[in-house]
Parts: structure tokens; C-alpha cells; sequence
């Protein structure tokens, strides 16, 4: 029988990234709650598989070799689980890059800009004291507005994001753009988008993927503690 991953993981789009994709998988896991607005991200031991402090990350007792490896980065995670079950990476060579191509386009772009929108439309309003900046809220809003545009296009033209098959830039990208009405976002003239979210929404591995210690996500807006360790300026 496989041994299970070991899975660190908070209930954020992030983390479903790969909760997601385990599921999909049919990879056995075991969740580590890391509370990252408790600050648990800055464990000793949590640093020595995530030096960046940031989660998910994994361990997976049979790693290359048959030894153990920890990996930490979720699309470099997600790039390992597809190579060491050979799903959801492409049928061929082209298919792969396709794959690729999107997966880095939600790394470098869509978290990124979409993680701000959330900061600056909702969390930065509620600091104490409140930073409310017209700028940042029209810059981010506007930015992933025109990412998600090129993402509906694009889903115009093939079922999934990088064709017609399931990869894992879909497990990448999906956990960000359900997150659309935070983001203050339209669906009204994305069809193709919108109809991509409910698809994956309609599957059972996104279902159990996103349901994972769902019951402690809570409102950062609302609890100062966490603001506090989370968007410390040290």
C-alpha cells in the first residue's frame, strides 16, 4: 500500500491547490494543520520543509529513489504529483508545455494580482488603523479583471485551461477564480469562465479538496491577531 503524504496545509486557495489535486489523484494524504494567522508558518520544525514560510507543503515518504522528499512551492508540488503518478499533465509533449505555460501564468500572475485584490478591497479597510487606498483597490481590481479576461478567451476555445483534459493548471487556477465576488469581479460577460467554475465545482475531487478543515477558515478582516502576523511589516 502507498504511504501517505504528509500534506501542511491551511484551508486558503493555496492549500487547496493540492488538496485538490491529491483527491483528484487518489494519492492517501495526511493533513497538518500549519494556522498561519497563529503564526505556526514559523515553526522551526515547519521551516525546515518550508523555508519560506508559506504553505502548503508536503513529504512524501516515497519520494525519488524510494527515499523521502519535502517540497515546498504549490505549483512545484503540483508538478511532482503529476510526474509521479503520470496524471493530469498532458497526453504529449505539446500538452505538457500547454500545462506548463498556464500553471506559471497562476503562479506569477493570477495569485499574485488576485492575493492583492483580496488585501487592499478587504483586509487593508479593516487594519487598525485602516488603509484604505483608492489606488491599490482600482490597480489590483483592474489587473485581475483583465487576467481573468484572458482566462475566459482562452477557455473559449478548449474545455479546460490548457485543452481538452484535466491538468493540474486547472487545480491551480480554479481555488483563485472561485474566489471572484471577494475579488470584485464580474462573471457577466465570462460565460466560458463561469462555465469552467461550476464544471470543476460539479466534481467530487474539488468538492472533498475544498471541504478539507474547511470549518477553520474565518473572517482575517475581522481578527486582528491574525492581521497582525500576517501582514507584519518586519
Amino acid at each position: 500500500m502507498t504511504a501517505p503524504i504528509d500534506l501542511y496545509y491551511w484551508p486558503t486557495p493555496n492549500g487547496w491547490k493540492i488538496s485538490i489535486a491529491l483527491e483528484e489523484m487518489g494519492l492517501p494524504y495526511a493533513v497538518h494543520l500549519v494556522n498561519i494567522g497563529k503564526g505556526e508558518q514559523f515553526t522551526p520544525d515547519f521551516l525546515k520543509i518550508a523555508p519560506n514560510n508559506r504553505m502548503p507543503a508536503i513529504v512524501d515518504p516515497e519520494g525519488p529513489d524510494g527515499t523521502p522528499v519535502s517540497i515546498f512551492e504549490s505549483g512545484a508540488i503540483l508538478q511532482y504529483l503529476a510526474r509521479k503518478t503520470g496524471q493530469f499533465c498532458g497526453p504529449s509533449e505539446r500538452d505538457r508545455i500547454a500545462v506548463d505555460q498556464w500553471l506559471m501564468w497562476q503562479m506569477g500572475g493570477l495569485g499574485p494580482m488576485a492575493g492583492q485584490a483580496h488585501h487592499f478591497l478587504k483586509y487593508a479597510p479593516a487594519m487598525d488603523p485602516p488603509n484604505d487606498l483608492p489606488y491599490a483597490k482600482d490597480r489590483y481590481r483592474a489587473e485581475v479583471a483583465r487576467l481573468y479576461g484572458v482566462l475566459d478567451r482562452q477557455l473559449a476555445k478548449a474545455e479546460f485551461v490548457a485543452g481538452e483534459f484535466l491538468s493540474i493548471a486547472d487545480f491551480a487556477i480554479w481555488p483563485w477564480a472561485v474566489l471572484w465576488e471577494g475579488q470584485q469581479q464580474s462573471l457577466e460577460d465570462k460565460p466560458n469562465l463561469a462555465r469552467w467554475l461550476d464544471q470543476l465545482a460539479a466534481r467530487p475531487g474539488f468538492q472533498r479538496g475544498r471541504a478539507v478543515a474547511a470549518e477553520q477558515r474565518n473572517d482575517i478582516a475581522a481578527d486582528k491577531t491574525a492581521q497582525s502576523v500576517l501582514f507584519k511589516r518586519e
